[in-house]
């Protein structure tokens, strides 16, 4: 299946004059993250560059880019694809998510202040795609949720990271149900550790958030074992 790029085109203007590859690596980046373009979908480009106003070269430069970050990957004679994981890809995103989200809760305690309105909004957006019972959203949000927690440290560097590893995290969520069953919880996970933050205990946030990753990750590898089948459609994010 090939993805379709048409939605691009709205994101042309993000491109400013310079088109270079890096941004057209970031867009596509965020389409991945957002769960539009999904695992196995080939990323066409005649359709993508034609969208963004871009030259094949350009394209091409992103394409490899994004292989680099093990975003997508490129068969012979068929083209560039999402790219999609295995358990032992799971296992390892979520050691780097551990390390990297706790450590910026950690390292948001030592600073005088910080911002936990972007954490409140990613909640807020979750809480009221559940009540629409629009999953896959919640998926979304859940992502975003995740970033702004490792957006408190204050740090590009680490943010920059957790983009990264939240878009790969992202390409294994297809394997989800997309059911309330499956996200209330890590929903009513999300209102504990922000419950957290707000009265400064960074330590019992940090805990939560642990707890959080570590479930999350024993019921995907459940989800990825020979013979589970998912059920839902499109993807999501936790």
């Amino acid at each position: 299946m090939t993805v379709d790029a048409s939605g691009l085109e709205s994101a042309r203007h993000l491109l400013e004059r310079s088109g270079t590859a890096e941004r057209v690596a970031a867009i596509l980046r965020q389409y991945i993250t957002d769960g539009v373009f999904a695992p196995g979908e080939r990323l066409s480009e005649p359709a993508i560059s034609a969208a963004l106003g871009v030259s094949r070269n350009t394209l091409r430069e992103s394409f490899q880019l994004l292989a680099h970050e093990r975003l997508a990957v490129h068969e012979l004679n068929r083209g560039v694809f999402v790219r999609e994981l295995t358990t032992e890809d799971i296992e390892d995103l979520y050691v780097v998510r551990r390390t990297t989200e706790c450590g910026a809760l950690r390292r948001a305690a030592e600073l005088s202040t910080v911002d936990l309105s972007p954490v409140e909004r990613a909640l807020a957006d979750g809480r009221e795609a559940a009540e629409a019972e629009d999953w896959p959203s919640v998926g979304t949000a859940s992502i975003h949720f995740h970033q702004a927690l490792a957006d408190l440290a204050g740090s590009e560097r680490l943010s920059a990271t957790m983009r990264q590893v939240l878009a790969e995290t992202r390409l294994f969520f297809v394997l989800n149900e997309n059911t309330r069953a499956f996200y209330e919880p890590f929903l009513d996970c999300h209102e504990q550790i922000l419950r957290d933050l707000r009265r400064g205990r960074f330590d019992a946030a940090e805990a939560a958030l642990d707890r959080y990753l570590r479930d999350a990750e024993v019921r995907l590898l459940e989800l990825s074992a020979p013979g589970t089948r998912r059920s839902g459609g499109t993807a999501g994010g936790s």
